[in-house]
């Protein structure tokens, strides 16, 4: 298993937009791959898994994979969150 955990800084947060990228980006890898904020999980290969947890700007989340790909699978998504989506 492997961890990171991320502060999302793009003003809006991850709203529709953001939240299909992130899900684009999480099943292109075969790990399973969780979000994390505070007490509240969704399945990084659900959009409303990810829409559901309620990711506002600044909001520090813990992305989570386990399988093959999981190193690569966590290192692109933080990579995604601290690119702010590019949407700045």
């Amino acid at each position: 298993m492997t961890s990171q955990t991320v502060k999302v800084t793009n003003e809006a947060g991850i709203h529709a937009r953001p939240a299909s990228l992130f899900l684009k980006t999480a099943t292109s890898f075969k790990s399973n791959i969780t979000v994390t904020k505070n007490d509240r999980s969704g399945n990084a290969k659900s959009l409303l898994g990810i829409l559901s947890i309620g990711i506002s700007k600044n909001s520090e989340i813990m992305i989570v994979a386990e399988g093959e790909d999981e190193k690569e699978a966590v290192a692109a998504l933080v990579k995604l969150v601290e690119s702010k989506f590019g949407e700045e």
